[in-house]
C-alpha cells in the first residue's frame, strides 16, 4: 500500500535469489511422503525458506508459471510494498498456492515479503500434519473394529469426505495464519509494531478452492453465466473497520473507528488515548500496536467448488481496486491479447485510471495475479515477445544483483518506477530518491515519500507517540 503516514510524522524505512539450481539431496529434512518419478513436489522434501526462490514451480517475480501470471508496479509512495507468490505442484501435481500480500507501514514491504516466502510453508506444515493425524486415527479405529465396516451410500461418503477436505483446510489456514502473525510479534529484526500487511491467499486443489484472507487485498472470479456472458464474482471480502461486525469487535476492545473529516468515506481504526495510526483495515498480519484493541489476524475463511464455467480468479492488492471495479478487470483479463499478458496489461489500466481519477494524488503500489483455472497458458515465444521473462523469472537469473534487506534476507532487485502518474507537486528530488540506482540505500537512508505531496488514502494516518520513543 505504499507509504502510509501523514506529514506531521516522519519515519524511515529500508527474498533470496541466486539462481542456483537445488537438487533434491540440499532441502534438508528429508522425505515426507511418498516418493515418485514424476516431478517432486512439497509433499517429498521439507523446504526451507533458503531454498524457495529455486523451486521451479514457484513465481513471485514478474512472470508466468504454466497456469498463471503476475505482475506488480512500484507506486509513487516509495518503495514497493506488494507481494505476490504463484506455487504449483504445492503439495500434490493438482494444487496450487496464490497469494497477494499489501504492506503498510514503515516496514510494510519487509513484512509483506516475509509473509509471502513462510506463510505457505505452514500451511502445508498445518496440513501435513493434520492428514497425518488422521490417517492414525483410520488405522487405529480400522485395527479395533476388525475392520469391518457396513456398506454406505457413496453419496454420504464423498460429502463426508468433502467436509473432512473443508474442515482440514480451514483449521490449517487458521493456524498457519496465527502462527504468521507469532513469527512476526517476535522476529528479532524486523519491527512489526507499526507495520503490517494483508494477505489474501487461496488453495486450488483440483476443482475445490479454499480461500484464506485479511485486509482488503481481493480476490475475484471470471466466469460465464447461463448465456455464456462473463460476470465477476467476488471471491472475498474487503476487511475494512466500516464493516459492522468489524466495527463492534474494535470498539468492544476500546479501539476506536472513525473516519477522518477531510476523507469521510475511509474508515479508520485508532487507539483509545491518541489519534494514531489510523489503519485502514480491521485485520492484518503485524500492526501490534493495535492487536489489544480489535485488530486481529484471524483470516475469513471459504471454500468453493469450481466448475466449468469458472475461467480464471484474479488476486490484487487495492491499487487496484481503488480504481477499477470487479467488472472492469474481469473484462481487461478476458480480452487480454495473451494470457501471459493479463496481469501486466490489469497493472498498467489502473496506472491509467490512477492519473484520469485522481491526477494531483500518489499512485499506489498494485499487484496482480491472474490464475486460469483450465491450467493453459500461452506459447513462450508469445511470452517473450512482450518483454518477460519465462517461468524461470523467480530465480532471478536475468539480472539485477539481490539486495540485503534488514531482516538480513536477500530481496528481489526493485522495479523500475513508473512515471505515469506524478504529484502535481512533486519534485525532481522526490524522484531521484526512488530510483532504482538508490535502491541499494538501507532503511535509514531513505525518506518515506508518502509524507510529501498529495496521496489519496493511506494505509495509516501517523505512528503513535509512544513508538517513536519506543524506536529510540
Amino acid at each position: 500500500m505504499g507509504s502510509c503516514v501523514s506529514t506531521s510524522s516522519r519515519s524511515t524505512c529500508s527474498s533470496r535469489s541466486n539462481g542456483e539450481k537445488v537438487s533434491p539431496s540440499c532441502l534438508d529434512v528429508g522425505c515426507c511422503g511418498q516418493k515418485r518419478a514424476a516431478r517432486r513436489t512439497f509433499s517429498d522434501h521439507v523446504i526451507s525458506l533458503d531454498h524457495l526462490p529455486s523451486i521451479p514451480s514457484r513465481i513471485f517475480t514478474n512472470g508466468k508459471s504454466q497456469s498463471s501470471c503476475i505482475f506488480t508496479q512500484q507506486g509513487r509512495k516509495g518503495i514497493n510494498q506488494d507481494a505476490m507468490v504463484v506455487w504449483e505442484d504445492f503439495m500434490s501435481e493438482d494444487t496450487i498456492f496464490c497469494g497477494v500480500f499489501d504492506g503498510h507501514g514503515p516496514y510494510g514491504h519487509l513484512v509483506a515479503r516475509k509473509v509471502r516466502d513462510a506463510l505457505p510453508l505452514k500451511l502445508l506444515s498445518f496440513v501435513k500434519s493434520s492428514e497425518s493425524k488422521q490417517n492414525g486415527n483410520r488405522s487405529r479405529k480400522a485395527w479395533f473394529e476388525g475392520n469391518i465396516k457396513p456398506d454406505t451410500e457413496d453419496s454420504e461418503q464423498d460429502c463426508s469426505t468433502e467436509d473432512k477436505l473443508t474442515s482440514t483446510w480451514r483449521e490449517a489456514f487458521l493456524k498457519a495464519y496465527k502462527a504468521m502473525d507469532k513469527e512476526l510479534k517476535s522476529h528479532p529484526n524486523l519491527d512489526c509494531f507499526c507495520s503490517g500487511s494483508t494477505g489474501v491467499t487461496l488453495v486450488k486443489q483440483g476443482s475445490n478452492l479454499f480461500m484464506g484472507n485479511i485486509g482488503d487485498s481481493r480476490a475475484i472470479m471470471g466466469s460465464r453465466d447461463s448465456n455464456d456472458s462473463m460476470v465477476a464474482i467476488q471471491l472475498t471480502i474487503d476487511l475494512k473497520p466500516d464493516l459492522p461486525r468489524e466495527a463492534e469487535r474494535i470498539k468492544r476492545c476500546k479501539g476506536r473507528v472513525f473516519a477522518l473529516q477531510d476523507e469521510p468515506e475511509v474508515h479508520r481504526v485508532w487507539l483509545p488515548f491518541d489519534d494514531a495510526p489510523g489503519l485502514a483495515m480491521a485485520r492484518a498480519f503485524g500492526d501490534f500496536c493495535l492487536k489489544e484493541y480489535g485488530v486481529i489476524s484471524i483470516p475469513e475463511f471459504s471454500h468453493r467448488l469450481l466448475t466449468d464455467k469458472d475461467q480464471f480468479i484474479v488476486l490484487a492488492s487495492d491499487g487496484v481496486w481503488d480504481v477499477l471495479s470487479n467488472e472492469e478487470v474481469v473484462e481487461i483479463v478476458s480480452s487480454a491479447p495473451s494470457r501471459s499478458s493479463a496481469a501486466r496489461i490489469v497493472v498498467n489500466s489502473a496506472a491509467r485510471e490512477w492519473n484520469l481519477k485522481y491526477p494531483t494524488s500518489k499512485m499506489d503500489d498494485c499487484a496482480v495475479v491472474c490464475l486460469f483455472l483450465d491450467g493453459k497458458m500461452d506459447s513462450e515465444s508469445d511470452y517473450d515477445e512482450q518483454g518477460f521473462s519465462s517461468a524461470t523469472i523467480q530465480s532471478n537469473h536475468s539480472g539485477g544483483n539481490p539486495i540485503e534487506s534488514d531482516d538480513g534476507q536477500k530481496s528481489e532487485p526493485s522495479l523500475q518506477r513508473n512515471f505515469t502518474v506524478r504529484s502535481a507537486d512533486e519534485n525532481e528530488t522526490n524522484v531521484a530518491s526512488v530510483e532504482v540506482e538508490d535502491a541499494t540505500s538501507t532503511a535509514e537512508d531513505q525518506n518515506w515519500l508518502g509524507l510529501e505531496g498529495v496521496t489519496r488514502v493511506n494505509s495509516l494516518v501517523q505512528l503513535p507517540r509512544f513508538s517513536e520513543a519506543k524506536n529510540s
